[in-house]
C-alpha cells in the first residue's frame, strides 16, 4: 500500500497535485450547495475546503499552486469580461447611468467604512493590517476577482518578506457578507416603507426596454401629398430618422418594398421603426390604420434566422444589401435577449438572431447566407479567448508611473484581462475576430477557472490559518467586514429609492450587481416575478466589476505600499 500514502504524501508528483485539486474542488462544490437558511454559499466553499486541506498539511508546491491559482484568475476573469462586453456600454443607458452612479457610490463607501474600521480597530504601524482589511473588503463585498487583483498588487509591494494571507480576511468576511447583502436590501425595504405588492404592480404598467431601440411596428396610410413621386431613399433623407418599410399595399396588391420603391395617395404601409420615433413618422407619412397584412395575396413570412457564419461578422445591415439583393427586409435583430431595431448601420455579429419579412423562397435564401446553424454557434472559439488572453496578459503588464507611488501600476493578470475581454466582446467583429460563446461554454470556464484559483489560495493560506484567525484577529475581521457590507448598501438603498424613486425590485438588483452577489440575486427573482432585478444587477454588473478589480490593486499600491 505504499503506492497509495506516496500519492497523498508525495507533493511534487503530478498524480498527487491532481489529486489534491480534484479533493478539494470536489469536496468544495458539494459543499455549497447546502443551504443554510435557504441561502448557498456556492463554489466559495471551495475556498474553505483548500484552507482545511491546507490547514492539515494537504498542500503541494507553491510554484505550482501559485501558477495554478494566477492562470484560474485569468481564465475567470476574462471569461466575465467576455459575458458582459457586448452590453458594457449600452449599460449606460437612459436610468443606467444613475443606477451606475449609485452603484459607483456604494463602492467608493465600501473603501471608506474599511479605512474608518482599520483606523478604529486595528493597530495602523503593522503593515500587515491594511492589506488584511483588503481581503476583508473583498469578503464582505463578496467579490473573488478583486480578492485575486489584491493578492496579485501584494507581489509588487511585499518584495522582501512573506505575503500577507488576505484570504484569510477573505474567508471570515465571506459567510456574514452573502448574508448582510441580503438582510441589509430587507432592511431598506422597511426604512423607506415599501409594500412588495404594489412595487410588481408599479413594474406592470412600464416597461424597462430602450424606447431609442425598441423596435415598434405599425401600419400607415399615405395622406402626406408631397410624398407622391418619391422613392423610399429620398423619403428617409427628408425625414432624417431610421424605419425600415416591409410592406406596400397599392392597389390591393402587397409588395415588397425596396430603395427606389415611390409612395403614392392612398397607398398603405407596413413600418419598424425605434419606439421613440413612432410619432414623428405617423405625423410626417399619415394616420395609423388597421390591416391585416397576413390576409393579403402575397404570401409573406416573418422568420427569426440567427446569425451563424463568420463571413457576415462585422457587416452591417446597409452592406449585407437585403433589400435590393434578396427582395426581402430586416425589421429588428436580438442580441443577448434584448430587441435592438436594424438601423442600416447595425453591424451584425455571430449569433444574433435577424427577423427577415419577405417572400418565403426569398427567406429561405437569407437563411443559408447568414448560415443559421445552432450546431455551428456550440463549437467554441479557443482561438478568440487564447489571442485575448495574449493580449491581456501584455496590456495588463505595462506600467504605468504615477507620482506619489512607490512602484507603478500595473494592470496585472486580473485587470489586463479583463478590460481586453470587454473590448472584444464589444468590438471585437471589427477585428474579424468571432466572440460568440454559448452561455453554458462561458459558465463552464468561468466556473472552472474560479474553483481553481479559490482551491489555490485556501491551500496556500491553509498553513497559517489557525494563527491568522483564531489566535489572531479573526472576530475583528468578521463584525469589521459586517460592517462593511451593511453600511453602504443602507445608505445608497435609501438613496436610491427616496431620491431618485426607483422601484425596489431594480434597487435590489442593482445593489446585488455592486455586490457582484448571485445569491442576492436569486433572493430578489424569488420574491419577484418580473424582471426587474435581473436589468437592474446587468445593468451595473459590468462597470462594478471592473471597478471592484481596479480599486483592489490601487489601494494596495497606494497604501500599502508607503
Amino acid at each position: 500500500m505504499d503506492w497509495l500514502v506516496n500519492l497523498f504524501t508525495t507533493t511534487d508528483s503530478v498524480a498527487h497535485i491532481a489529486i489534491l485539486y480534484a479533493v478539494v474542488i470536489a469536496i468544495g462544490v458539494l459543499l455549497g450547495k447546502i443551504k443554510f437558511f435557504g441561502i448557498s454559499l456556492g463554489v466559495t466553499f471551495v475556498l474553505f475546503a483548500g484552507i482545511i486541506a491546507g490547514h492539515i498539511g494537504f498542500t503541494g508546491p507553491t510554484n505550482i499552486l501559485t501558477f495554478v491559482q494566477d492562470f484560474g484568475l485569468i481564465l475567470f476573469v476574462f471569461m466575465i469580461g467576455m459575458q458582459v462586453g457586448p452590453g458594457f456600454f449600452e449599460s449606460f443607458r437612459k436610468g443606467g447611468i444613475t443606477l451606475n452612479l449609485l452603484a459607483v457610490a456604494a463602492i467608493i463607501l465600501n473603501i471608506v467604512v474599511m479605512f474608518a474600521c482599520y483606523f478604529i480597530f486595528f493597530d495602523t504601524s503593522n503593515p500587515y493590517n491594511l492589506p488584511m482589511m483588503v481581503g476583508t473588503l473583498y469578503g464582505a463585498v463578496t467579490n473573488t476577482p478583486g480578492l485575486g487583483a489584491a493578492n496579485e498588487a501584494l507581489a509588487s509591494v511585499f518584495t522582501n518578506g512573506e505575503l500577507p494571507q488576505i484570504a484569510s480576511g477573505y474567508a471570515c468576511a465571506y459567510p456574514l457578507g452573502v448574508v448582510g447583502i441580503i438582510g441589509a436590501t430587507i432592511a431598506v425595504r422597511y426604512i423607506c416603507r415599501i409594500k412588495l405588492e404594489k412595487e410588481e404592480a408599479d413594474l406592470s404598467g412600464s416597461a424597462n426596454e430602450n424606447i431609442k431601440v425598441k423596435p415598434h411596428i405599425k401600419s400607415l396610410k399615405v395622406t402626406n401629398s408631397n410624398l407622391v413621386g418619391h422613392n423610399l431613399i429620398e423619403i428617409h433623407d427628408f425625414l432624417k430618422r431610421d424605419f425600415v418599410c416591409t410592406r406596400v399595399l397599392h392597389e390591393g396588391h402587397v409588395s415588397i418594398p425596396n430603395r427606389d420603391t415611390n409612395f403614392e395617395m392612398g397607398d398603405q404601409v407596413l413600418i419598424v421603426c425605434a419606439e421613440a420615433d413612432a410619432k414623428a413618422i405617423e405625423a410626417f407619412i399619415g394616420e395609423e390604420i388597421e390591416v391585416a397584412w397576413e390576409k393579403q395575396d402575397q404570401p409573406l413570412v416573418s422568420k427569426r434566422i440567427r446569425v451563424t457564419r463568420s463571413s457576415i461578422n462585422g457587416k452591417t445591415l446597409g452592406q449585407m444589401h437585403f433589400s435590393s439583393l434578396y427582395g426581402v427586409n430586416v425589421t429588428r435583430v436580438t442580441r443577448q435577449g434584448m430587441d435592438i431595431f436594424a438601423t442600416s448601420n447595425l453591424a451584425l455579429q455571430v449569433g444574433d438572431k435577424v427577423m427577415v419579412v419577405g417572400p418565403e423562397d426569398a427567406v429561405d435564401h437569407v437563411t443559408e447566407v447568414l448560415g443559421n446553424s445552432v450546431k455551428r454557434l456550440q463549437a467554441p472559439n479557443i482561438a478568440t479567448i487564447f489571442l485575448g488572453i495574449i493580449a491581456g496578459i501584455i496590456f495588463g503588464s505595462i506600467p504605468f508611473a504615477i507620482p506619489g507611488m512607490p512602484v507603478p501600476l500595473k494592470l496585472g493578470i486580473a485587470g489586463g484581462p479583463l478590460i481586453i475581454a470587454i473590448l472584444i466582446g464589444r468590438y471585437g467583429y471589427k477585428a474579424h475576430l468571432v466572440t460568440y460563446t454559448t452561455t453554458s461554454a462561458n459558465m463552464m470556464l468561468r466556473e472552472i477557472g474560479l474553483v481553481l484559483f479559490l482551491a489555490s489560495v485556501g491551500i496556500k493560506a491553509g498553513a497559517g490559518f489557525w494563527d491568522t484567525v483564531v489566535d489572531g484577529d479573526g472576530l475583528k475581521y468578521v463584525y469589521t467586514g459586517f460592517l462593511i457590507t451593511i453600511i453602504p448598501i443602507l445608505i445608497v438603498g435609501t438613496i436610491a429609492r427616496m431620491k431618485y424613486k426607483f422601484n425596489y425590485f431594480t434597487i435590489m438588483g442593482m445593489l446585488a450587481g455592486t455586490c457582484t452577489d448571485p445569491p442576492a440575486l436569486a433572493y430578489a427573482n424569488q420574491i419577484c416575478s418580473k424582471e426587474a432585478p435581473a436589468v437592474g444587477y446587468s445593468t451595473v454588473y459590468p462597470l462594478s466589476m471592473f471597478l471592484r478589480i481596479f480599486t483592489a490593486q490601487l489601494i494596495i499600491l497606494l497604501c500599502c505600499g508607503l
